[in-house]
């Protein structure tokens, strides 16, 4: 793990003590084995969960799951295969052509447990399969990923997330709205409409949680839950500018009960 750290992001990470947001998810991936983890992050059994706390709109539909893709669709074009125990493991299928690599692709998913090699225990305990979703996007494009970061049940940053798919890259803003990492050269996007309902959301789905990242979509002018992750970027991904990276991470320290008398005593 410090390996790989260290390779990311030139140092060390502080796991005894974390003060980063970036070493806060190494510890949880290293400690934190709360059997709601896999649960939540399984992209077929969160459904249920969202549905009970959310309500049933809020949940893209499931058209299919197993573990093996039928050899021709049973869905109309396009839709979306993705697999319940990993993450990024994801084809928008609009042709057969799209579905045959969907197959070959979903197969090598199959194969192997994900997230071994950087230590990320909950996805080894999530059951292995796939899943098939309706396309949500407008046409050819992806839908804007609306990424909030929840902090001892309060949403606090919204990562926005564009050109998925082309030209990928994210810009971060507060719960008001006001930029706060300059990631890209882009104008900031127009605030969607139904961000206030996805702060509410993102607070009820994160309660009980020292922290946790709610991803959600707008669809139609309404919000739409994407899915739930608990070790963003492995914690390698850079967080720009290096004082977001320290803030996260002391919002993330002062949401862990009893941690900061702890730390003192560790110290």
């Amino acid at each position: 793990m410090q390996l790989t750290y260290w390779w990311r992001h030139r140092r060390l990470a502080q796991l005894r003590q974390p003060m980063l947001f970036t070493e806060w998810v190494q510890h949880r991936k290293l400690h934190d084995r709360d059997p709601r983890l896999p649960l939540l992050a399984d992209k077929v059994r969160a459904k249920d969960f969202v549905t009970e706390r959310l309500g049933e709109e809020w949940v893209t539909p499931t058209l299919w799951s197993g573990r093996e893709l039928p050899a021709a669709p049973a869905w109309p074009f396009p839709y979306v295969v993705k697999s319940r125990h990993g993450c990024g493991h994801v084809c928008i299928v609009r042709s057969a052509e799209d579905h045959d690599e969907a197959i070959r692709q979903s197969r090598q998913w199959m194969r192997q447990s994900y997230g071994a090699w950087l230590d990320e225990w909950l996805y080894g305990q999530i059951e292995r399969g796939l899943l098939v979703e309706p396309f949500v996007g407008d046409g050819e494009t992806l839908p804007i990923d609306y990424k909030l970061f929840v902090f001892g049940g309060e949403a606090r940053f919204i990562q926005v997330h564009l050109g998925r798919g082309e030209q990928h890259r994210w810009i971060v803003f507060d719960r008001d709205w006001r930029r706060v990492s300059p990631a890209t050269d882009d104008a900031d996007p127009e605030r969607p409409g139904s961000l206030t309902e996805m702060l509410r959301a993102a607070e009820a789905l994160a309660a009980g949680f020292c922290f946790v990242r709610a991803d959600f979509y707008e669809v139609g002018g309404r919000p739409r839950f994407g899915e739930l992750t608990f070790y963003p970027g492995s914690g390698l991904e850079r967080v720009e500018p290096p004082r977001l990276d320290l803030l996260m991470g002391l919002l993330w320290t002062s949401a862990v009960p009893g941690w900061l008398s702890t730390a003192v005593t560790l110290a």
